[in-house]
């Protein structure tokens, strides 16, 4: 099953995160499928990949809490 999730790069206390689609087993910084987003807590900044995570969406991918809450934001989901 794939998820699209939240994965964390950026410095110490300077978090950045990667919305991917990922396999369910994965651990948080496993290989992805593919990157379908940007997300900066800090600057308050998303990008989002909309026809990519349609794609995903479509074919049964399942958000986490976190980024459907980005997706409502931006009217997605």
């Amino acid at each position: 099953m794939v998820k699209l999730r939240l994965k964390r790069c950026g410095r110490k206390q300077r978090a950045i995160y990667r919305i991917v689609a990922i396999d369910v087993r994965s651990r948080r910084e496993g290989k992805d499928l593919r990157k379908v987003g940007f997300y900066d807590p800090t600057k308050n900044q998303t990008y989002l990949n909309v026809p990519a995570i349609l794609y995903f969406l479509e074919k049964g991918a399942q958000p986490t809490r976190t980024v459907q809450n980005l997706l409502k934001t931006a009217e997605l989901y």
